[in-house]
């Protein structure tokens, strides 16, 4: 398939070029730190920040793009579910 766009150098404003679904564990990364999370089933998501701090996101909704860089999903307490890590 061609791409007009493969000269082109990608950048953080670029379109997100690789998703992956998200493994939710409470201790092992992810294997590439996100630019965004999509997330398919709503409720909360504990996240680590590409930074180190932790963070909860409370009432996601089914259907919402975090615009967040994070390395690791916590399982515990994360009931939001479908959980695709674009990157």
């Amino acid at each position: 398939m061609a791409d007009a766009f493969s000269t082109f150098s990608p950048d953080l404003s670029s379109p997100c070029m690789n998703a992956e679904a998200v493994t939710k564990h409470d201790s092992n990364n992810m294997a590439q730190t996100s630019r965004a999370l999509f997330v398919g089933g709503a409720g909360n998501i504990v996240a680590v920040m590409a930074g180190g701090t932790t963070v909860t996101f409370t009432g996601v909704v089914a259907g919402s793009i975090l615009p967040i860089r994070v390395t690791r999903v916590n399982s515990t307490n994360t009931t939001a579910t479908n959980i695709v890590s674009i990157y």
